[in-house]
């Protein structure tokens, strides 16, 4: 089949209009245009083969790293049948389609496809079944931010991972105040300026000595972020990217690092003030997303060429990472002991340690875990408020003790 069959006859290019929808109603930016630019795009490069036809329309569709898996998944699940639609409308639940996928050795299917895949309910109802939704709603709006404070990002529709969105982007985090060696003039308070008050006496002849003052200059310490965005981390490291671009835009002396295989500073790209900007250019400086982990030999490039630059004036480090390295940790000890005393406070913030089974069996875990202060989960709103505490302190006054099976 060629090209000119797209537009010749039948519905191909209808259901590339289809499938544009379901990717809009997935999150991706996807409009009219695309959707021209798609059917053209198909016109010339043909649909012979089925991979020429994947890459096509990816090409069109995809702009950013972080769309790819949600495009991937709805290109199989959408051209696999081409009554899809059919059944899809024909079906009460969505979740007997979606299962009927899972069962098939396929990966798990994003919650947000499975919204966009899910048939829209229909117009004409009965009166008992649209008094029985009204009350349904009622009940779940109620505490609907409640919930949405303690859901795990993994497991957030579109819709609420747009107003998670905006909630990181009002989050401020407090970092405690710290005395620096410099010192200003003060009115009332602090040690005796001796050079200010005989400089001040001079021009009384010394026949009265007023008292000059200084206090010591306080300022937060700088905030240095390691984020791991290999594949196991894929769900939180896009979530969190828009929690430190409200960070960098918030304060200043936040440095950002992203690691996967390699280590990439994205601290210029985060001071854009538009946070899709920021991550449509992070999308295109990153090569290694979603991909392996190299833990140690990251935080080893770090630890060479980036410590003295950012780590000064008793920084403070957050380590966003699951643990899993593909190096076995090696090395990752060494490591992690120098970036330790090289600033003033390691947080390490693990995702998986929500789970109350959580044990550190893998090699990686076990090399971080002696050398951080704190060790604490971030896969929820609440864990960031619990993050903003826990920074607000000295370093010390909060530190979270916990005992793991053996």
């Amino acid at each position: 089949m060629t090209g000119s069959a797209v537009t010749s006859g039948g519905t191909f290019a209808e259901n590339i209009m289809h499938f544009a929808r379901t990717l809009r109603r997935a999150g991706l930016p996807v409009g009219p245009g695309r959707v021209i630019e798609a059917i053209r795009a198909v016109e010339v490069a043909g649909i012979r083969r089925r991979d020429d036809f994947y890459w096509t329309l990816h090409a069109v569709f995809v702009n950013r790293r972080d769309q790819w898996v949600i495009f991937d998944q709805a290109f199989h699940i959408f051209w696999r049948n081409p009554e899809i639609l059919k059944k899809m409308m024909d079906m009460m639940l969505p979740t007997t389609f979606l299962d009927s996928v899972k069962g098939e050795d396929q990966p798990q299917i994003s919650r947000r496809l499975s919204e966009a895949l899910a048939p829209s309910p229909a117009p004409d109802r009965g009166e008992e079944q649209q008094e029985e939704e009204v009350e349904i709603n009622a009940t779940l709006t109620a505490s609907d931010n409640e919930l949405l404070q303690t859901k795990d990002f993994e497991s957030m529709s579109t819709a609420e991972m747009e107003d998670a969105r905006k909630a990181m982007a009002k989050i401020r985090l407090p970092i405690m105040e710290v005395q620096t060696r410099r010192q200003r003039a003060d009115l009332h308070s602090g040690n005796i300026d001796m050079r200010r008050t005989l400089r001040a006496s001079l021009r009384t002849g010394g026949a009265t000595i007023p008292l000059r003052f200084k206090s010591k200059v306080t300022r937060h310490p700088p905030l240095v972020i390691l984020c791991d965005i290999s594949g196991s981390m894929t769900q939180y490291s896009r979530m969190l990217l828009h929690f430190m671009h409200a960070l960098t835009n918030d304060r200043d002396r936040v440095h950002t690092f992203v690691f996967g295989t390699r280590l990439t500073n994205i601290t210029r790209y985060m001071r854009y003030r538009d946070v899709d900007a920021a991550l449509e250019a992070v999308s295109e400086k990153v090569e290694d997303w979603s991909g392996g982990t190299r833990i140690g030999a990251t935080i080893k490039e770090f630890n060479k060429f980036w410590s003295r630059r950012v780590l000064g004036q008793g920084a403070v480090v957050l380590l966003i990472s699951d643990g899993l390295d593909r190096d076995a940790g090696e090395g990752l000890g060494i490591e992690m002991e120098r970036l330790h005393k090289s600033c003033r406070q390691l947080i390490w913030l693990n995702p998986l340690l929500r789970y109350q089974g959580f044990e550190p069996r893998s090699k990686g875990v076990k090399a971080i875990l002696p050398h951080v202060d704190q060790f604490r989960t971030i896969h929820n709103l609440d864990s960031l408020r619990d993050l903003a505490d826990v920074l607000s302190k000295p370093a010390g006054s909060h530190i979270e003790k916990r005992s793991f099976a053996a």
